[in-house]
């Protein structure tokens, strides 16, 4: 009798466990950002291969909270942007290497494809894979600014009237519209610090422009279609969705570069479902899915023939905030260093409270 039940329970144990981790292979854990998994590709991909995918939306800041405070655990699949990939893997251990057989690499632009694997690199091994990119630089109602560049934002024409962020990439944006290269000093805190130093002062002087510091975009485009700002350092897709509704207000490519940002696939340590997760790579680099992924997110990917596939309005805004002399000036973020953003953080809190 006791072998019996011994047997029965085994036999429930076994059921339960492959029902479990039968469960797990058909979902897909995704932790992204707001348009990168449109609820046309989700319905697509779950119905070519029957995993459904549970998405939560996130950004970088949060995605390394979320990441560090459970070991890498809780999602199968995330995209920081390339460099908030090998610092963090450096220091806390929170991703998993990329088995790059297991990638239709052939899908990629190449170039794009090199440069991530380049940047995403720690002890050897990869770490991420390019998906979505676009630029921060200046979006102008050129009807009352005449900036072509970020130290434009602080001219007395647009006292009172400009908008920018009270984060890292405006310490970065005035440092190299001040001639200067920050990345290049990544690897020296010293001169770093009184870099960002310098930048605190100017940005802290340039407070008399500044209508408001943006957070949330609502506020900031609202700002700039009522015509109460003239000039914003922002993204260039909202540069772009302004400019649909008035010809006048443009996404302009500073002088000095606009800055480049590339967001990832990666993979978490803890990732239950890493499957799933490389054909869900797979599927969202597939020309024809790209081209339905940018148009939601409104940015390129690094998907090779997606750009072909482009809304024909977003082709025409790149190629006129983009002529060849501004692509290849474009300044792309390098990988984040430890105690890079300290040193930032310290500066900004400084500009914050700042008279």
């Amino acid at each position: 009798m006791n072998r019996t039940l011994h047997r029965m329970a085994l036999a429930t144990l076994l059921v339960s466990t492959a029902t479990g981790a039968s469960a797990q292979d058909k979902t897909l854990r995704l932790l992204t950002w707001g348009g990168y998994a449109p609820k046309e590709v989700v319905e697509q991909f779950t119905q070519e291969t029957g995993i459904k995918v549970e998405v939560t939306l996130s950004n970088n800041e949060e995605m390394i909270s979320k990441l560090r405070a459970t070991a890498g655990a809780g999602f199968d699949l995330v995209q920081p942007s390339q460099d908030r990939i090998a610092g963090p893997q450096t220091e806390f251990k929170i991703y998993k290497a990329m088995d790059l057989k297991k990638i239709k690499s052939e899908l990629f632009i190449p170039s794009m494809l090199e440069a991530t694997k380049k940047n995403t690199t720690v002890a050897g091994k990869v770490y991420g894979l390019p998906h979505i990119w676009g630029t921060d630089g200046l979006v102008v109602n050129t009807k009352t600014s005449k900036a072509t560049d970020y130290a434009d934002l602080c001219t007395a024409e647009n006292a009172g009237k400009v908008s920018m962020r009270l984060k890292r990439p405006t310490l970065i944006a005035m440092s190299f519209a001040s001639g200067k290269d920050p990345f290049k000093l990544y690897n020296n805190p010293k001169a770093y610090t009184a870099l960002m130093d310098d930048m605190g002062k100017k940005l802290a002087e340039c407070k008399k422009n500044v209508k408001f510091y943006w957070d949330g975009k609502d506020q900031l485009l609202a700002g700039i279609r009522s015509g109460e700002l003239t000039t914003a350092m922002m993204w260039d897709t909202g540069g772009w969705e302004l400019n649909k509704a008035n010809p006048d207000i443009k996404f302009v490519a500073p002088k000095s570069g606009a800055l480049g940002w590339v967001d990832t696939f990666a993979l978490p340590a803890k990732g239950k479902n890493d499957e799933a997760a490389y054909a869900w790579i797979n599927f969202n680099m597939r020309p024809e899915v790209a081209a339905k992924v940018a148009s939601a997110a409104g940015n390129f990917t690094a998907s090779k023939g997606a750009d072909q596939l482009a809304d024909a309005t977003l082709k025409k805004q790149f190629a006129e905030s983009f002529p060849d002399a501004a692509l290849k000036n474009i300044k792309w973020y390098p990988p984040v260093p430890a105690g890079i953003e300290e040193i930032e953080g310290r500066v900004l809190d400084r500009v914050k409270a700042a008279n």
